[in-house]
């Protein structure tokens, strides 16, 4: 890769982490949409998202937790089957075609939260423990099969069913994508050992953008409008993915 494309693609990293890390997600959608308008090859995609993800949910997580957003009783039954799942999902090596598809609706999923969100807190409830259980499983799985950390599913679950406020939410988000993309990592690694020789300043721009945005997130009001934009860059570059 040329010096001036990693700059670019650098800049784009920084600026997903920002936009990202301000609601308590690190990224991995983003970061995979950019890799895939840079045509990178799915082996190269899937590991670099979860490091990149693996960063940004560490300081996220460390934001919102000083922040006191967190709730532990609300975390780990998400998380319990979650990070198995993950491991397993990111051992399964799918083909291109099908990794393409499966991360373009991840990424229409994504748009439509940021678009149609409400901006309306309903009062908060503690979730069924067999219901948290089973959708951890099962977001853990899909944030394994697709590199990333399965904050765009969890926190439209536990805002659309009132099990958490946005940034509770976005708080238990973060440590849940930081363990599911180590789980992921670990078991795309055992399978690819494959990481870009460039990952090193891709790091150094998400991680200064992870801690502009969670600081802004953890500290101040979440930007509905920032959230929008991202939801129209998502939807091209999900609708990208799935018609080419």
């Amino acid at each position: 890769m040329s010096p001036e494309l990693l700059l670019v693609f650098a800049a784009g990293i920084f600026l997903v982490a920002i936009l990202y890390s301000s609601v308590g997600h690190a990224g991995a959608s983003g970061y995979i949409a950019i890799m895939s308008l840079l045509s990178l090859s799915p082996a190269i995609i899937k590991p670099t998202a979860l490091s990149l993800n693996i960063l940004v949910a560490s300081i996220a997580t460390v934001q919102f937790v000083r922040a006191g957003h967190f709730s532990w009783p609300l975390f780990w039954p998400f998380a319990l089957l979650a990070v198995p799942f993950a491991f397993v999902g990111g051992y399964i090596d799918l083909p291109a075609h099908a990794f393409k598809v499966i991360v373009g609706i991840i990424l229409l999923y994504s748009a439509a939260r940021f678009l149609f969100a409400s901006q309306t807190e309903k009062p908060a409830t503690a979730p069924p423990r067999i219901a948290a259980l089973a959708a951890g499983a099962v977001i853990g799985l899909l944030s394994g099969l697709t590199g990333t950390g399965g904050g765009i599913f969890l926190t439209p679950l536990l805002l659309i069913m009132g099990w958490a406020h946005a940034k509770r939410a976005a708080a238990v988000s973060a440590l849940f994508i930081l363990l599911n993309s180590i789980a992921g990592l670990l078991g795309n690694l055992s399978s690819t050992k494959e990481l870009p020789s460039y990952i090193l300043p891709l790091l150094a721009a998400a991680g200064l953008g992870g801690l502009i945005g969670s600081y802004i997130g953890s500290r101040r009001l979440a930007q509905s409008g920032i959230k929008r934009f991202l939801a129209i860059v998502l939807l091209i570059a999900g609708m990208k993915l799935i018609l080419t």
